[in-house]
């Protein structure tokens, strides 16, 4: 019987690789996927000897790729299927919070293009390569901040460009990405093949990540008010890592799992009307066929 394979974007520091840690100590196989290369590696080099003895899984391996451009997302996936790589599992774990606006070169906001157009796209490319295994899991990590997110429910910007003209508050255009990305998942689980999951995973607010202090701007500043509120990063990882392997799958597809267990998100986040909206928006911004419902 063959090991589980898990995906993990921005697997090479912080929760992405203390979850790689967490299933390669459970028996899977990973693929850790990062910007930088030789830190990538050195992750996944530091994973191989934790491992069960006597367990099938394979070494660790690992793919390079800006999941700020759309080209390399895209690129990604077919690397990922020309190597006939079985995506059991997609950890859609890389994510920013930029201090500044600038747009990519795709011309979206930053923000955006790595906490939502990044899982979005991985997602509906891997499917249409026919990477994602029949049983798959996409679990896209979330964050509780996204009851700060705030959309346009008529029309809701899913490029995140409108920051360009008005304030840019950093902790609110993060907040809103992950409303956006929570929106599209739970659309998206409506349209997934039979069989497949999506799941949003609140982490909670983790030590020593990406998200607060070395964030730079506002959330830098603010970083030292919510370091006796914030829980080690091991903590962090246990519901991305349940909703990895729970047996039977956990339900429901398309919700918001906080502690290993369905929670409640804000209100936005469960208005259907503007999950549907977001999501047709969000493919073709990307062009993207939509999937059929």
């Amino acid at each position: 019987m063959n090991s589980t394979t898990t995906v993990i974007t921005g697997g090479g520091s912080g929760l992405g690789l203390e979850t790689a840690r967490r299933l390669v100590r459970l028996g899977q196989s990973v693929v850790l996927v990062g910007r930088d290369e030789a830190r990538t590696r050195a992750a996944a080099d530091s994973l191989a000897a934790l491992a069960p003895a006597g367990g099938n899984a394979a070494p660790p391996k690992t793919y390079t790729a800006d999941l700020e451009q759309w080209s390399q997302v895209r690129f990604l996936a077919a690397k990922l299927a020309a190597d006939g790589v079985p995506v059991d599992v997609l950890i859609n774990n890389a994510g920013a919070a930029f201090p500044g606006y600038r747009q990519t070169a795709d011309g979206v906001e930053r923000t955006y293009a790595i906490n939502h157009h990044a899982p979005f796209l991985l997602t509906h490319a891997l499917l249409a390569e026919g990477a994602l295994t029949d049983g798959a899991r996409i679990i896209n990590m979330s964050s509780f901040v996204e009851k700060r997110g705030r959309l346009d429910a008529n029309d809701p910007d899913v490029a995140g460009t409108s920051w360009g003209n008005r304030f840019y508050n950093q902790p609110n255009v993060y907040a809103t990405s992950k409303l956006v990305s929570l929106l599209a998942a739970r659309e998206l689980a409506r349209r997934l093949p039979d069989g497949m999951y999506i799941y949003s995973a609140n982490p909670g607010m983790v030590k020593g990540t990406a998200i607060n202090s070395n964030a730079g701007g506002l959330m830098r500043l603010t970083a030292p008010l919510f370091k006796p509120f914030a829980i080690p990063v091991e903590e962090g990882v246990k519901t991305p890592v349940w909703l990895a392997g729970a047996l039977p799958a956990p339900q429901p597809s398309g919700g918001y799992f906080t502690q290993s267990k369905a929670d409640m998100p804000s209100r936005p986040a469960q208005d259907e009307a503007l999950a549907l909206r977001v999501y047709d928006k969000t493919a073709a911004l990307l062009g993207i066929e939509p999937l059929k419902k």
